[in-house]
């Protein structure tokens, strides 16, 4: 079973850029919230979502497409690979989310961006965010405008849940890793 430690040796591998180091921070913390809502694996679902973008800053025009033989013999087992491809589905690839694992990292991928973004906007950072200012800045597509919010949504709906339900447990995730990800108050 990947590990954290395992992805974070993996992923530096094959990144250097910190804007891709923080996104996996970013995706890590909201895949341990939703791994603690299903009863799953926190720290194997933190793994999966920061090792997610591992072939990105090499080949970021095939984004995908250079991750499963790697990962496979670095001994990712086929779910924990599928589970990195499906969060492609769409708009890099077919492989459809199937599990909550699948699914929870294909909605988080764009959601954290959104979250990430309206943390830095405030004096205190993520810390006293609330889901209702969340989903104003949600809500306005201006806002973070490169994420893709109807992907987020279809990704909750995959999920059977509100968008304002997954952005709460992300929030909340984010919150408990706020130093690491730069969203603690400003000095």
């Amino acid at each position: 079973m990947l590990t954290l430690e395992r992805a974070k040796e993996l992923l530096a591998t094959t990144t250097t850029e910190e804007h891709l180091f923080l996104h996996a921070k970013n995706v890590m913390a909201a895949m341990g919230g939703l791994a603690k809502h299903f009863g799953e694996n926190e720290e194997h679902w933190m793994a999966i979502g920061y090792l997610h973008d591992y072939d990105y800053e090499t080949y970021p025009e095939e984004h995908l497409a250079h991750t499963a033989e790697p990962l496979r013999a670095a001994g990712l087992t086929e779910e924990e690979i599928r589970a990195i491809l499906a969060h492609g589905y769409g708009h890099v690839n077919e492989v459809e989310p199937v599990t909550n694992l699948e699914k929870s990292l294909y909605t988080v991928d764009e959601l954290t961006g959104i979250v990430q973004a309206a943390a830095r906007m405030r004096p205190l950072g993520i810390t006293d965010m609330e889901v209702a200012s969340f989903m104003k800045k949600f809500k306005d597509k201006k806002f973070a405008a490169k994420c893709d919010r109807e992907l987020i949504k279809n990704g909750c709906s995959l999920l059977g849940m509100e968008v304002k339900e997954v952005a709460e447990i992300v929030i909340e995730a984010m919150k408990a890793h706020a130093e690491e990800l730069g969203l603690g108050p400003k000095e």
